[in-house]
């Protein structure tokens, strides 16, 4: 059986000193060890398979190493996991740990699941949300480094940085999508009212049209709600009696499950898809959006690149807490857990997250063609 790799066998394969692994390793190399020996520390490091040992270093740095993250109703909900997925995946790269607690919707635990987590002496805090929403920010998320995902800080002036998906860019990319294949007469079913991604995505539609020169039919947005009997019940509103010149070439919907209403509504009245009717979702639904028959277009939300982006930062913000330039991860009130000296903000690694404002970072949503959007009927571009 082999040993398990030591911090120097590192040094002796990377050619540097123990005390050069250790600065490395702990989150302490940039200022003290040259940027070529940093790179060749960490590739030993994974070539030996070593980590430092985690409650070493906890008692070296005064860390737990563990960050804290509470849900609205992300772990028992179907929806939106992903960007819990993908904040774990940096934090593990990263040698910490996630401890998720949910609320399941009841906003009055969401003070004691903070406090419950700050007893447990987490490093950082995260507030992750089942679809963009405003938050009132319980106040003991003001006392570590915190970030919020999916979600922003209702009250008037923002303590807490934030990312979310760019859903204007969203609605306005998915519009263009059935611009490009010459539909001009495009319904959109929008969501509910009361959701602040629905006007979000409304807006990116018209951005798309006002672009080209071209007037939006008032009466073809409707809010149809999340649904998927909201969803036909909506398509039959717009299809059904209607002659074929005046029905419109395509439906853009809120989200996939809208899609699958249209779907079935143009079932039932006997519409090819995307033949006669094209059909666009919104959000790229696990399950769902690759299996319909025809298999769905739609725009992808990017949760996954959104939990990286939002731990990228608090990590960041946490190992080097003297480094400017970025939004503040949390004011340090109280005991003193978080810095108020700048921080970094946080980005996706693919380049698609880009900070639009002081504490705000949004994250492009993704295009997926397959095949329930095609071009318009002959006779109607």
């Amino acid at each position: 059986m082999h040993r398990k790799a030591k911090a120097i066998d590192v040094a002796k394969r990377a050619g540097v000193s123990r005390s050069a692994v250790s600065l490395v390793l702990n989150g302490r190399g940039d200022g003290n060890v040259a940027k070529e020996s940093q790179d060749r520390i960490r590739r030993a490091a994974a070539e030996l398979n070593y980590s430092p040992n985690a409650i070493a270093l906890s008692l070296r740095n005064q860390r737990s190493r563990v960050i804290g993250v509470v849900s609205d109703e992300v772990v028992v909900s179907p929806f939106d996991g992903n960007i819990i997925g993908g904040a774990d995946d940096v934090a593990r790269s990263r040698g910490f740990v996630t401890v998720v607690m949910d609320t399941e919707l009841d906003a009055v635990r969401d003070e004691g699941a903070v406090e419950t987590l700050l007893d447990r002496q987490v490093d950082g805090l995260m507030y992750v949300t089942v679809g963009l929403k405003p938050l009132d920010v319980p106040p003991g998320m003001l006392r570590v480094p915190a970030v919020l995902v999916n979600c922003y800080d209702s009250s008037p002036v923002q303590v807490l940085p934030h990312v979310i998906p760019d859903e204007v860019r969203g609605g306005r990319d998915a519009t263009n999508h059935l611009l490009e294949l010459g539909h001009w007469d495009i319904a959109l079913l929008a969501g509910d009212v009361e959701s602040p991604a629905a006007p979000l995505r409304v807006t990116g539609y018209r951005e798309a049209f006002a672009r080209r020169g071209l007037a939006v039919r008032e009466d073809r947005i409707r809010m149809a709600g999340w649904d998927i009997d909201t969803g036909f019940h909506g398509a039959m509103k717009l299809l059904d009696g209607v002659s074929p010149a005046e029905r419109p070439t395509a439906i853009m919907c809120a989200n996939d499950r809208l899609a699958i209403g249209v779907a079935l509504a143009a079932s039932r009245l006997g519409l090819s898809v995307p033949g006669e009717l094209s059909i666009m979702g919104y959000d790229n639904e696990s399950r769902i959006a690759d299996t319909m028959i025809p298999a769905l277009s739609t725009m992808a939300l990017p949760l996954r690149e959104m939990g990286a982006a939002a731990m990228t930062g608090l990590l960041d913000r946490l190992e080097r807490p003297n480094q400017g330039g970025g939004p503040n991860y949390g004011e340090g009130q109280d005991d003193g857990g978080g810095q108020d000296d700048g921080g970094t903000a946080a980005s996706a690694v693919d380049g698609s997250a880009g900070e639009t404002s002081p504490g705000e970072t949004m994250v492009e949503c993704r295009l997926v063609v397959r095949e329930s959007t095609g071009p318009v009927p002959a006779g109607r571009g």
